[in-house]
């Protein structure tokens, strides 16, 4: 397969090759209808139904892929932008929901740097070496000191306890490899997510619209659920009341049942079983909660 030839034309969408955000990154590819086979160990893979090709990256370098244009588009974290300094040359589209961590400041717990500010002029280790430059840099500025950052790739949360630094910057979710390091969090520099971002001067806007469009659907479908019920007419306002739907219920006669109606609306469906309860309470009956993989909203 010629993969130049068949890049002609094609909008180029880079996704992790791996890790964290892999796994749901295919989720909401399938979910968003995006057809491909990717060959064993094969970084580029040719849509089957869509003028797209996927290039599989690490996800800290699609940033830097996508403000230089190299690609279209792409996911990845909110702290990998940042690190790659690429926020004013990409557009962030949409927050994916997932991958959610915060990039925060690591001391020992038992010592005496217990604050961000205790580390000016000491050793730092961190993956995200241009971001802690920016942290730092006024600090030393006004101590007249010279903190020590350190690039390391992987177990930042070991630089402790080898000696190697006095504090470090990492991702945390949990906090239980955080902890089990025998570290805590003393400062949190930013909250970060996964996102879809795309190249500001991409030529091929409306497919980034409809690729947009397609996944914020699937978003939207893992928020929601669809609630529909059966209750009697008198009592339309009280079951409305409970589900009020995103931009109102959807109300029909029942046929069979004199003085009833069926009632659809969307729920949260973190909500759903409070919702439930609260229906058979104000008298409604035959109520469903459905699950769907996409929509638009």
């Amino acid at each position: 397969m010629d993969f130049v030839k068949d890049l002609d034309n094609r909008l180029l969408f880079a996704v992790p090759k791996k890790g964290r955000l892999y796994e749901e990154v295919l989720k909401l590819l399938s979910g968003s209808d995006i057809h491909f086979n990717r060959k064993s160990r094969q970084d580029i893979a040719l849509s089957t139904n869509l003028p797209i090709a996927l290039i599989f990256l690490p996800a800290s370098d699609i940033p830097k892929y996508v403000a230089e244009g190299d690609v279209d588009m792409g996911i990845t974290g909110q702290d990998m932008v940042m690190e790659n300094e690429a926020q004013d040359k990409i557009s962030e589209l949409l927050e994916l929901d997932f991958g959610k961590c915060r990039l925060c400041v690591q001391t020992p717990i038992i010592g005496q740097d217990q604050t961000l500010e205790s580390l000016v002029g000491k050793r730092v280790v961190t993956s995200f070496v241009s971001y802690a430059r920016k942290v730092f840099e006024p600090l030393d500025k006004a101590s007249g000191k010279k903190t020590s950052i350190t690039y390391v790739s992987g177990s930042v949360e070991a630089a402790c306890a080898l000696g190697l630094a006095d504090g470090i910057i990492d991702l945390v979710e949990s906090g239980e490899t955080m902890r089990a390091a025998g570290l805590h969090d003393v400062h949190t520099l930013m909250t970060t997510q996964s996102v879809l971002i795309a190249n500001q001067k991409s030529s091929h806007t409306d497919l980034i619209k409809k690729i947009t469009s397609r996944i914020r659907g699937v978003i939207a479908a893992r928020k929601y659920v669809l609630c529909t019920y059966n209750i009697l007419r008198e009592n339309i306002q009280k079951g409305t009341a409970i589900t009020p739907g995103r931009q109102g219920a959807t109300i029909s006669s029942l046929e069979s049942h004199d003085g009833w109606v069926a009632v659809s609306a969307m729920i949260e469906s973190k909500q759903k079983g409070e919702i439930m309860d609260k229906l058979t309470e104000v008298g409604a009956t035959d109520i469903l909660v459905t699950t769907f993989s996409s929509c638009r909203v």
